[in-house]
């Protein structure tokens, strides 16, 4: 079992930045692969970013990628997500995932744990 929190959202303008913070507690917390989802009103959830449990391999939704950068600190126990020059089309509830297996990273099936949310509003 693996516990999930992000924090770190809020009000931001277009063009600016966030840094979004993902603490994890429970099991061992080193073996598993992390991603960020999102989801906007009426929209589904959506893969924004992934990272290996050693951050050996990163992958990015095209949406993302070169503004966003997953990153994780294992002796934390914490994943991150830096979000640059943000748009209002990122606004989004953020989720943090955790896996312990599988390599279909931008699946929402393939993660075991979710966090419960948190919101990122990008005004114009």
């Amino acid at each position: 079992q693996v516990q999930l929190v992000e924090s770190g959202g809020g009000l931001v303008q277009a063009g600016g930045s966030l840094r979004l913070s993902c603490a994890a507690s429970g099991r061992t917390f080193t073996n598993y692969g992390m991603g960020w989802f999102r989801q906007a009103p009426g929209e589904e959830r959506k893969f924004v970013a992934a990272i290996s449990w050693d951050g050996g391999s990163l992958n990015y939704a095209d949406s993302v990628k070169g503004r966003f950068t997953i990153s994780r600190d294992n002796a934390k126990n914490t994943v991150y997500l830096q979000m640059n020059s943000l748009k209002p089309e990122d606004t989004a509830v953020y989720y943090c995932a955790a896996a312990k297996h599988g390599r279909s990273w931008s699946l929402a099936g393939t993660y075991d744990y979710w966090g419960q949310g948190t919101q990122v509003t990008v005004s114009s």
